[in-house]
């Protein structure tokens, strides 16, 4: 289903400085940098009004701008975390799959913020195995992080807070910048929350909510994959992989329901195991009743798909009802303390998520839904407000966010800065197409290896080493990327066009793929 894009146009922001420079001769810009995990710009309110109300992010857009053309050059958690740190793609920095271990004395654009002066955080989830450098103040989720009364890692100390991660995450941050920065320098603070990744566990004030809110299937849920082999492979579909005791939290007390296997079982008990009683017995006022029911009503085929398609829409809107609320809670504090006027605000999320498109959770494919990303940014001075329609990637907010700090820009950064974009400059030779690598396999969910370029109108994927197939598609006519139109009739010219690109950017950026498979 084609998203359509809102148009906000110019909006007030209050008396700011008319221009940014003129904001940054007055004192240095800081920046909040907020991201969160897996979070779909569908349920986004300023990209898709279908599912969600976020009036706190759109806060940032209609304030600011929101990239209607947004991505990410490898969709997986980690990898992403490093390409956003280093401004490289994953194999100029090393992290290419999360089974890696990022190599934390390389450059970072935080590193380069702190010899210029800044002070630096990085609170929430990290995700990168090895501990964060380049910050004067670290206080990181244990991993993937849980949801109810997780482990922290603060400056290399191990904490226990109870609690509920989104809002735990935000109380380190604020706390962060009222009472443990120096208020005479600049600072960067990347916030990053675990929410919404998998689970999907909402805040227990939130676990009413849309209860009875019924959200319509896409067009797409009952795709059969014809024509794309690595589609056909995936294990990321609702009807089968979506577990109903791990994923949907139907974990009766009388032993009846299990998990699809012993991981995903235990994984589950200890999940609720780790909650407070209060917690417990929230929980179990709200799904109790829902167990009951899906146990009298011994759903199967269509029925059981479109029944776990809702719980999993309701759950995962509960947490980004919550993750919006934090945001808004730091966008307050800014304004309360009289720095929005010189702080830069970026959201998004570390790459999108399927919310039942081809029928699948998760990410990891090139296809839009994974490979988009949503982008609202904030910056203040700024004349240029609305929608920025040129192709930017997340190896680009490295060197953006160090060309406003008056950091020269290393030449080894592969990303592009867009703060000329930011500003409502025209910029005659920006990129024309993106670049995308996914490395991990085999691995959970059995999304093949591919890389691929996609420019304006087309998508070009390569699938290889277990499979080795290439697919195409029109986006213009096939949004959905239904038909894999690679190797018909009438294609010759643009498959030789976008392979010739697809050559210039492995070369552009070095990447070793093209001595494997030449083209």
């Amino acid at each position: 289903m084609e998203k359509k894009f809102l148009n906000f146009g110019a909006l007030a922001v209050g008396a700011l400085a008319p221009t940014v420079a003129q904001a940054q001769a007055e004192k240095p810009m800081n920046i909040v940098y907020i991201m969160s995990d897996d979070h779909s710009y569908q349920t986004i309110s300023a990209y898709d009004k279908r599912f969600a109300n976020t009036p706190n992010i759109d806060w940032i857009a209609q304030n600011g701008v929101r990239f209607t053309n947004s991505f990410v050059a490898n969709s997986l958690s980690g990898p992403s975390r490093a390409c956003m740190l280093t401004g490289k793609h994953s194999h100029a920095n090393g992290f290419t799959d999360n089974t890696r271990t990022f190599d934390g004395s390389q450059q970072t654009y935080p590193k380069l913020l702190q010899q210029a002066g800044y002070q630096t955080a990085m609170i929430g989830k990290w995700h990168l195995t090895s501990d964060p450098t380049g910050f004067d103040y670290w206080d990181i989720l244990i991993g993937q992080g849980d949801y109810y009364n997780p482990e922290f890692i603060r400056n290399g100390e191990k904490v226990k807070r109870m609690g509920y991660s989104t809002n735990i995450t935000t109380d380190v941050a604020l706390d962060w910048l009222t009472n443990k920065r120096d208020k005479e320098k600049p600072f960067c603070l990347l916030l990053h929350h675990k929410a919404p990744h998998r689970v999907w566990n909402p805040d227990t004030c939130d676990l009413d909510l849309f209860s009875d809110k019924f959200f319509a299937l896409p067009r797409t849920f009952y795709d059969n994959y014809e024509g794309r082999l690595a589609a056909q492979k995936q294990e990321m579909s609702i009807i089968k992989d979506m577990d109903i005791f791990y994923d949907l939290k139907m974990r009766d007390k009388e032993g009846e329901l299990h998990a699809q296997n012993d991981y995903l079982d235990k994984w589950g008990r200890n999940n609720y195991a780790r909650m407070t009683p209060s917690q417990r017995e929230q929980w179990d006022r709200h799904y109790d009743p829902i167990i009951a029911k899906f146990k009298r009503d011994k759903l199967t085929g269509k029925a059981l798909a479109e029944w776990k398609y809702q719980q999993y829409m309701r759950d995962y809107m509960r947490t980004i009802h919550s993750l919006d609320k934090n945001i808004g809670r730091v966008i307050e504090y800014l304004r309360e303390n009289d720095l929005l006027d010189n702080t830069m605000i970026v959201y998004t999320s570390d790459q999108g998520f399927y919310m039942g498109e081809h029928g699948w959770f998760d990410k990891r494919f090139m296809y839009e839904e994974s490979f988009r990303t949503p982008l609202v940014v904030y910056l203040p001075g700024s004349n240029k407000h609305g929608d920025i329609s040129e192709l930017v990637q997340n190896i680009d907010y490295a060197p953006t966010i160090l060309e406003l700090a008056g950091v020269k820009v290393p030449s080894g950064i592969q990303g592009r800065s867009f703060l000329p974009l930011l500003q409502g400059k025209k910029v005659k030779n920006w990129r024309k197409a993106l670049y995308y690598h996914y490395h991990e396999y085999p691995a959970e969910h059995s999304v093949c290896k591919h890389y691929g370029v996609r420019d304006s109108r087309y998508t070009l994927i390569h699938f290889y080493d277990d499979i080795d197939t290439w697919e195409l598609y029109d986006l213009q006519n096939d949004p959905e990327q239904l038909h894999n139109i690679y190797g018909q009739p009438g294609t010759e010219k643009i498959t030789r066009k976008l392979k010739k690109q697809l050559k210039g950017l492995q070369k552009q950026y070095d990447d070793p793929i093209r001595f494997k498979y030449p083209l």
